[in-house]
C-alpha cells in the first residue's frame, strides 16, 4: 500500500487514526501493530512470517545479550546479528552471488526463485542498531514485546525510512503526548510530502519516461542531460517525499522522527551533499560501521580503507547489482580527492560554481544509479558524452524545453529552502495560508490519483 494511494489517503489512515485516538492509551501501540502489520501484508502478506520472525530474534537477543555478560553476551548479541543480517543476505543477495558465481567458475547453478520482502533493508537496520545499542549498553533491552515490535513495524517508517534508532523513540514507546499541534503540524508535514511525491517526483518520472523514449532522430545529447536532471529531481521528490509523509505521520501519533532530508541539493561539496542526503543511512553507516571499523582516527591509509569499506557497503544495501557497488565506489572517489584537500578549494571558489560542480557529479552518480544494466548504462554515458548519433540540439530540443520549463524551474525553487525562509508574522494568515495549502495539494494529488498518473516509489526496491 503506498501513501500516494487513494486506498492509503481515504481508507486506511482515517481508520487508524480514529481508531487511535477513540481507544484507551494503554492500547494504542497495540493498535498500532496490529494496523501497521495489515499496512505491510496488504500486498506483501507472504512476508509477513518473515518481519516477525526478525522481530523475535531481535527481541530474544536483546534480553538475552543483556541478561548475560562477557562471552555469553556476545554469544548471544551476534547469533542474533547472524541470523537478521543472514536474512537480508538471503533475500536480497543470494541471486547475484549465484550469478557472479556462474560468470567466473562457469557453472550453471540455478537461481533462487525468490522475491524481495518489502522494506526488508530498512527494518533489518533498526532491529540491528537495536542489538547493537543494547550489546553496547547504551539502551536497556525492551521486554514488552509489542512496544519492540511496535517500533520495528510503525507503518509509517516501515517500507522505506527514514531509519529510526531505537533510542530516539525509546520513551515515546512507553509514553507519549499528543496535542492538536504535533497533530495540525503533522499533517501539514505529510501533505507536504504528499506534494512532493505525487505533483512533483511523478512528473519528473514521466519527463524522464518521454525523454528516454524519444528516437535518436528526435532526441538530442541536450535532451539527454535534460533527463538527467528530470531523473535527479524524480529521486529526490519522491525519497524526501516519502520522508516527509513519514516523519508528519509520526507527529499525529506523538513520535518524533529524526530528518532525513535537509535541502541536498544546495550543497556545494559532494562532503556536504552526503551530510544533507539520506541522513539516517549515513548516520547508520557512520556508527555502526565506518567509527567501529576506526574512523579518521589510525592515519590518512586506515581512513581511506574505512571510507572505501563503507562506500561499497553502502552501494551493496541499495541494490544487489554491480552498478550500485560502482556508484558507491564512485562516491568514495570523489569523497577522498575533496578529503585530499580539494574540499579547502571548493571553500575559496564563488557559490554557485562550488553547487554546480556539486550537481554535475550528483547528476552524473543517479546516471550509474539508474541503470543496472551495463550495456544500458555504457550506451547513455555515450550519448550523454559523445553523442553516438545524436545531435547536440536537434529540432524537437527547443519544443520539450519550452514544455518542460515551468516545471524545472518549480521544481529547483521546491528543492532549496526558498519556501522556509519566507516569514509570516501574522498568525492568523499563517493559518489561513496553511489551510488553504492543505486543502489545494490534497485535491490536486487527489485528482492526479484518480486519473491513474504515474506513480512508482523508487525506494520501495531497496
Amino acid at each position: 500500500m503506498l501513501f500516494s494511494s487513494i486506498t492509503f489517503l481515504y481508507g486506511f489512515l482515517p481508520v487508524v487514526v480514529a481508531g487511535y485516538y477513540l481507544i484507551p492509551k494503554k492500547l494504542r501501540n497495540i493498535w498500532l501493530l496490529i494496523m501497521s502489520l495489515v499496512f505491510y501484508g496488504w500486498g506483501e502478506h507472504r512476508f509477513l512470517l518473515v518481519i516477525i520472525l526478525t522481530i523475535l530474534v531481535g527481541y530474544i537477543s536483546g534480553i538475552m545479550t543483556e541478561k548475560y555478560s562477557g562471552r555469553k553476551s556476545t554469544i548471544w548479541f551476534l547469533s542474533g546479528v547472524f541470523i537478521e543480517l543472514g536474512s537480508l543476505v538471503f533475500f536480497k543477495y543470494s541471486n547475484f552471488f549465484i550469478e557472479n558465481y556462474n560468470a567466473l567458475a562457469g557453472r550453471g547453478v540455478k537461481m533462487i526463485k525468490i522475491a524481495l520482502p518489502l522494506g526488508i533493508s530498512f527494518y533489518t537496520f533498526q532491529i540491528l542498531s537495536y542489538n547493537i545499542d543494547v550489546y553496547r549498553k547504551r539502551v536497556k533491552a525492551q521486554h514488552n514485546l509489542i512496544d519492540l515490535s511496535c517500533y520495528v513495524c510503525l507503518f509509517p517508517q516501515l517500507i522505506a525510512g527514514p531509519i529510526v534508532r531505537y533510542q530516539t523513540v525509546e520513551k515515546e514507546l512507553r509514553s507519549r503526548n499528543e496535542s492538536v499541534d504535533k497533530f495540525s503540524s503533522g499533517v501539514i508535514r505529510f501533505v507536504t510530502g504528499l506534494g512532493k511525491k505525487v505533483l512533483l517526483a511523478n512528473v519528473a518520472g514521466e519527463i524522464y519516461n518521454e525523454i528516454n523514449a524519444l528516437s535518436d532522430e528526435k532526441s538530442s545529447i541536450v535532451l539527454m542531460w535534460i533527463a538527467t536532471i528530470a531523473f535527479s529531481f524524480q529521486i529526490y521528490f519522491d525519497f524526501s517525499g516519502y520522508s516527509d509523509m513519514a516523519i508528519g505521520l509520526g507527529r499525529m501519533f506523538g513520535f518524533k522522527f529524526l530528518e532525513n532530508f535537509d535541502h541536498p541539493y544546495m550543497s556545494k561539496s559532494i562532503t556536504e551533499f552526503w551530510r544533507r542526503w539520506h541522513i539516517s543511512l549515513s548516520g547508520w553507516f557512520r556508527d555502526y560501521l565506518y567509527i567501529p571499523l576506526g574512523g579518521n582516527r589510525k592515519g590518512k591509509i586506515r581512513q581511506g580503507v574505512n571510507l572505501m569499506i563503507v562506500w561499497l557497503v553502502t552501494g551493496l544495501w541499495h541494490g544487489a547489482a554491480w552498478n550500485f557497488i560502482i556508484w558507491g565506489g564512485y562516491y568514495f572517489i570523489l569523497l577522498m580527492i575533496e578529503k585530499l584537500g580539494f574540499e579547502k578549494v571548493l571553500k575559496k571558489l564563488p557559490g554557485f560554481i562550488a553547487r554546480l560542480y556539486t550537481l554535475f557529479f550528483v547528476n552524473l552518480g543517479w546516471v550509474i544509479f539508474a541503470y543496472d544494466d551495463f550495456k544500458l548504462l555504457k550506451e547513455k554515458l555515450r550519448k550523454l558524452f559523445l553523442g553516438k548519433g545524436l545531435s547536440f540540439a536537434g529540432n524537437s530540443t527547443m519544443f520539450y524545453i519550452s514544455e518542460f520549463f515551468l516545471f524545472f524551474i518549480l521544481a529547483g525553487i521546491f528543492s532549496t529552502d526558498f519556501i522556509k525562509k519566507i516569514k509570516i508574522k501574522n498568525e492568523n494568515i499563517k493559518t489561513v495560508l496553511m489551510v488553504l495549502f492543505v486543502l489545494i495539494v490534497m485535491t490536486l494529488s487527489t485528482a492526479f490519483l484518480a486519473a491513474g498518473a504515474y506513480n512508482p516509489f523508487i525506494y520501495f526496491r531497496f
